[in-house]
């Protein structure tokens, strides 16, 4: 009998480790109850790839599979066919995943990216989480380029950082909180730092990414995984929404001189008497000052006044697409510009979305000091001059961007403006 006993108990206990182990097995991408109070999300669920397509696509045709409840890479992937998106954007967030790697492997997972035809590749825009084997990989790299590192930005810590061997599953972390960032791996903080400071600008502008001028500036965009040439799998992808922290009235220009700003194009922009002047210099071309950060809800107060004939203007929203040094400015405008051509209107990219009727044109005061105030919320933007209201325009593509403020300079010469006051109140 005693031996009976022995027996069937260690039958039953086999039979429970099986059950269990089936059970863990099984729990891979989903979320207990705790997860879901807590608001946490599924990206992959595990059996389909729904939620997922191609970057700058409206479907999923990259090498990606789901493979044994994984998130798979097929290793046929290259710049034009190699990445896929999350249908839905977040702005700050926390995100965990589980992946792994063949020998040599190398993918990466980007976040905050921003889709546009003239972008071709996501990381032009977004920072990346670096996977990679590299106890077997046979490239030299440096030290931003290794395992759990922000890409070409921010190296991990080499003590701290402790990947599994090739074919084991390694849990990562990325932590977006209103600019601040964290990278882990295994459990250990392996990258911290501070987006958009003086020392993130000063990497972004001295390396890779100096010819990407809109590497890293979006506040919200999609998760993006990358096909890099290698086979890959990923699974328990899941993220939680983070809230956006209130932010002060602030100015956007010192009066002293043009920190915080880019120019772009051939024409003058300088400091002098605590007044920021933009000028048509000898080419006679396009020139903007960009802010170096994106706003997206905002509420802008600027002083402006003309001493010259011209075309000038506030964008909104706006980004380079072209290299550093031209003109190639996309987004939105409110117009400046002399009597009788609709100061406080709204110019799109080609065209104009909303111009000022002829009875208000007698509100801008050629040659003596203006008061424009710019509200942009969402899909809505709403124009003041001097107290007076100039336009108040609802459109669906100004609702779906982000981007930078930008003063402009327009073509054909003869534009010199004064500037002051620049107050910017995020919404």
């Amino acid at each position: 009998m005693n031996e009976m006993k022995y027996i069937l108990i260690r039958i039953i206990g086999c039979l429970l480790t099986f059950c269990l182990a089936f059970a863990c097995q099984s729990e891979h991408n989903t979320l207990t109850l705790q997860e879901k109070e807590a608001g946490w999300e599924l990206l992959f669920d595990g059996k389909t790839l729904q939620g997922w397509r191609d970057y700058n696509g409206t479907a999923l045709t990259a090498p990606w599979v789901v493979e044994n409840g994984a998130l798979a890479a097929l290793g046929q992937g290259d710049d034009g066919n190699g990445y896929i998106v999350t249908d839905k954007q977040y702005e700050n967030f926390e995100l965990i995943f589980e992946w792994k790697l063949p020998k040599w492997g190398n993918s990466g997972v980007l976040y905050h990216v921003v889709e546009h035809p003239k972008f071709a590749v996501p990381y032009v825009t977004g920072p990346e989480y670096q996977v990679i084997d590299m106890v077997g990989s046979w490239e030299e790299s440096e030290d931003t380029q290794e395992v759990a590192a922000d890409y070409a930005m921010y190296p991990a810590d080499p003590v701290k950082t402790k990947p599994r061997k090739v074919g084991q599953w390694n849990t990562s972390r990325i932590i977006f909180d209103n600019g601040h960032v964290e990278h882990w791996l295994n459990g250990e903080k392996v990258v911290e730092f501070e987006a958009w400071t003086d020392d993130w600008f000063c990497r972004k502008n001295s390396g890779k990414w100096e010819d990407a001028p809109e590497y890293g500036l979006a506040h919200n965009g999609h998760i993006c995984l990358q096909d890099h040439g290698d086979k890959s799998w990923y699974r328990n992808i899941k993220i939680r929404e983070l809230p956006r922290k209130p932010k002060n009235e602030r100015p956007l220009f010192n009066g002293k001189n043009l920190d915080g700003w880019e120019i772009y194009g051939t024409e003058k922009w300088y400091v002098q008497d605590g007044l920021l002047i933009c000028e048509s210099g000898p080419a006679e071309g396009w020139g903007y000052l960009a802010t170096r950060e994106y706003y997206t809800d905002f509420e802008l107060s600027v002083d402006f006044k003309q001493e010259a004939d011209g075309n000038s203007g506030v964008f909104f929203r706006s980004h380079m697409l072209g290299e550093p040094n031209t003109d190639d400015m996309y987004g939105w405008q409110v117009e400046i510009a002399p009597p009788m051509y609709d100061t406080g209107g709204i110019y799109g990219w080609d065209r104009w979305l909303m111009q000022i009727p002829d009875e208000k044109e007698h509100v801008l005061r050629m040659g003596e000091w203006n008061t424009m105030v710019i509200k942009v919320q969402g899909d809505r933007v709403t124009t003041w001059l001097n107290d007076i209201l100039m336009s108040d325009l609802s459109d669906d593509e100004i609702g779906k961007t982000q981007g930078r403020i930008a003063l402009q300079i327009h073509e054909g010469g003869g534009t010199k403006i004064l500037w002051k006051n620049l107050i910017l109140k995020q919404l």
